[in-house]
Formats: structure tokens, sequence, C-alpha cells
């Protein structure tokens, strides 16, 4: 049985941000979410959270998370005095204790699930995980025997020049067991320079301490500053091209690409240079995305092309072609077979199978039928100053180009409308639409100049 805490207390001074460190966005989630992921394979019996700086805001951002518990650290003090407002949530426990920070988001499930294996299995009091680093500077030693027994912790700051070339470090991540730890922790004391009750000194005094060593240092990086957090993303945008490159999708300029770790690919997905994929994203077989397009909260069928374009909340349908300079979003649905081409921008419209809107077009709030084709130009004028309206446009019509149409409107199937008609009533199924003004030619005409 293991109960899990997770420090997200500070506020990240050297963000320099109003914004709590532990929510900032890393792939498409914050800090601390990544933490709280890592652990939910191995099914904690208790998931505790301990929230300090604007609380009420990390707690509001979490709200969607299940099986959370809020401890609230009312002052910063350090480490072990955030542990100590366990104290009275856990009075009754007997299991292990699983510590980590809210600001190191990058650590693997398999390393959590080492750590603790090592721990229940040689019956520690405490189980530290550490790194050995080729620039240990700034960390603090951590001494062990043959056995990888803990034998001392020394900061850096207090190290002797022989104890810098030691290059084992603490990476902050325990797993204590609990009765052993709740013994300790009101007896912590501050004598220290900042005044602050460290979770290190617990460490010292429980029994018997082990380390193991991270296989990656690069898990362990913690967040401090936008540095750091450009850093890491880094890192894990590697990590997840490599799991989809692994996984048979193609990548040209990989560099230049990023993709978020909530995105589904299958197999044979092309993805070209510039391209960012975002969100609940996912984009299935034989589908060509880029160069240079924004695909977030979407799903794309089979064999879509999308270029030089941004989709946003949308789904898109076999064999359909996007772009360049296409713009769907706010729940865009597109059929099979369709072409939606350059500089059209479609919203909160749904369009059937082997339709196209090929150019220079703006559809909002529109129903559109199958095989319609929609002339370069073409408005549906869906707002009238107050509320939208909504355009219905049945199969096969055709609209000519700078046609506009005046929401709310039916267009029936098979109807032609004539090129720079702005129509406002409805239209029955096989109708012509002529809805401009005659012209009018004067010859001879010159304009009168003063004198």
């Amino acid at each position: 049985m293991v109960v899990v805490a997770i420090l997200a207390a500070g506020k990240g001074t050297r963000m320099k941000s109003n914004l709590p460190k532990v929510l900032h966005s890393l792939g498409g989630k914050s800090l601390v979410e990544r933490v709280i992921k890592s652990v939910e394979p191995f099914s904690p019996s208790r998931k505790l959270v301990i929230v300090g700086y604007k609380s009420e805001e990390v707690k509001t951002a979490l709200d969607h998370v299940s099986e959370l518990e809020f401890v609230e650290q009312t002052s910063q003090l350090g480490t072990g005095h955030a542990i100590q407002q366990l104290l009275p949530h856990l009075q009754a426990y007997n299991g292990d204790l699983l510590i980590l920070n809210g600001d190191v988001p990058l650590l693997r499930t398999e390393t959590l699930n080492n750590l603790l294996r090592i721990h229940k299995d040689n019956q520690n009091s405490c189980t530290i995980l550490t790194a050995s680093l080729a620039n240990p500077q700034g960390y603090g030693r951590v001494f062990c025997d043959s056995d990888n027994v803990v034998q001392e912790m020394v900061e850096d700051k207090d190290c002797t020049p022989e104890q810098r070339e030691n290059n084992r470090v603490n990476a902050g991540i325990y797993c204590f067991r609990w009765s052993d730890l709740a013994k300790i922790l009101p007896h912590l004391k501050n004598d220290n320079a900042q005044k602050e009750y460290y979770l290190t000194d617990a460490v010292t005094q429980v029994g018997k301490v082990m380390a193991v060593d991270v296989e990656d240092d690069q898990e362990i990086l913690g967040i401090n500053d936008r540095l750091q957090l450009a850093n890491a993303n880094d890192i894990l945008q590697n990590r997840i091209k490599e799991k989809w490159l692994l996984a048979g999708v193609t990548m040209n300029d990989p560099a230049s690409i990023t993709i978020d770790e909530t995105v589904e690919l299958e197999p044979d997905v092309i993805i070209e240079p510039q391209t960012h994929l975002r969100g609940k994203t996912m984009i299935k077989s034989g589908c060509h995305i880029g160069p240079g397009s924004l695909i977030e909260n979407s799903q794309l069928a089979e064999n879509v092309t999308v270029q030089y374009s941004v989709i946003t909340d949308s789904f898109v349908e076999t064999g359909t072609r996007i772009g360049p300079y296409a713009h769907l979003r706010g729940h865009v649905e597109v059929g099979s077979g369709c072409r939606i081409g350059n500089f059209v921008e479609l919203k909160n419209s749904q369009l059937g199978d082997r339709t196209n809107v090929a150019h220079l077009s703006y559809l909002g709030d529109t129903t559109a039928g199958t095989q319609v084709n929609v002339g370069a130009g073409t408005i549906t004028a869906n707002y009238d100053g107050v509320k939208k309206h909504r355009t219905r446009i049945g199969d096969r019509t055709k609209t000519g180009s700078n046609s506009v149409l005046v929401a709310p409107i039916t267009i029936g199937n098979d109807v032609y409308i004539a090129a720079g008609s702005t129509v406002t009533e409805d239209v029955e199924n096989n109708a012509l639409v002529i809805a401009r003004s005659r012209q009018v030619i004067k010859p001879g005409w010159k304009r009168k100049t003063e004198n």
C-alpha cells in the first residue's frame, strides 16, 4: 500500500509569472498534472496534493482529475514543513509514502515502480532517488556503501573538496515507511540560514536508507524558470517524436515539428516541417499533414491532406483536402472527398461528402449537403448584430462567385445561384436564383469636369 504526496505549494518566483509554477504547461499538460499522471498506473491508495500559493487556482485547474485530496500549507517553510501538514491526514496509516515534487514533470512511471520495488524488497525506512551527474555543482551529495545504503548526505555548499568529487546527487524523490517518518516529523529543526524545515534532516534519522540511481538523469530535471521549462519541453518532444517515429510515422525535419503527448497518430501518417499538433487530436493512417499547419483538438480520418492551414475543434472525413491557407474552427465537420481550398474559413459548419469550397469563402453556422460547389468569394452572412443564424444548403447546389447568403435561409437541392447574387429568401429545389441589380451601360459617358 502506498500513498502519494505531491509538493505543489510554491510560488515559483523565478518563473516571473502570476501563474503558480506547477500550473505552467508542458506538452499540453500542466507540470503537476504530469506528475500525477506518472503515478496513476500503480494505483496509489490516496493522492495528496500539498498546496499553498494561489491554492484555489491550483485546485480549480485540477478539478477534472479524479480522487485527489488537497492539503493546505499556508506558510511555505520548507519541504519538511510541507510533509508535516500530512500528520493529521495519515494518523492511522501504516504503509509507505511516496513524495514527489510538482515541478519535476519528466519522471517515468517505470522509474517510480523501480524505486518502490527496491524500497519494499529491502524493507527500508526510506529509499531515495539519486542520479550520477557529470556536473553535480549545486546539488546535495549522497554517500553510500557498496550496497547503496546511504551513509551521509551533504549539501553542496558544505562539501569538502574531496566530497565534491562525488557525482551522486539527491533527486528529491523519496519513499518513506510512514510510521518511521511520522515519529521524526514533529521534531525537525529549522536552525539553518533559511529558517526552514528540511525533509533531508528526516532522511538521516528514520533508519535504513537506500539510494536508487535513475537511469536517465533528464528525468529529475526540476522546473524553476522559463529556460528550464524550455529545456524540459525539448526533452519531452524528443521522447514523443521518437515514440511515433518508431511506430511508423514519417516526420520530415522532426526538429521543426511539435506534438503534444495527448495526440494520437496511426502508422503511415506523414508530417511535414513547421507542423504543430495539439490537444486531443487523432490523425489516422495515410494523412499528409503540413508543411506549416496547426491542428488542435481535431480528428482526421484516413488519407486527409492538410497544407499551410489551421484546424481546431473539428472533424474531417476520409480523403478530404484542406488548404493551403484554410481555417476550420468551432466544431466544423467536413465529409469525405471534399476540397476546402485557398483562404477559406469554416466556422461551426457541417459539409456533406464531395462538397467543394475551393477558394476565398466564409461559411459560418452553415449546413451544406453532398456535392455542393461553393463558388469563389461566397459568404454566409450569419450575424445580424445580435444573434447568429443558420444557413442550410441542399445537395448538388452551386453558388456563383461573390454570392452572399443572408441567414437565416434555406436553399434547396439542385439550386443554381448566379454570380454576385445577394440571396435573402428561401429557395425551393431545382431553381435558378438571380439576385443582383441589372447592369446598366451608358455609352459615351464622361465625367463632368469643373471649370
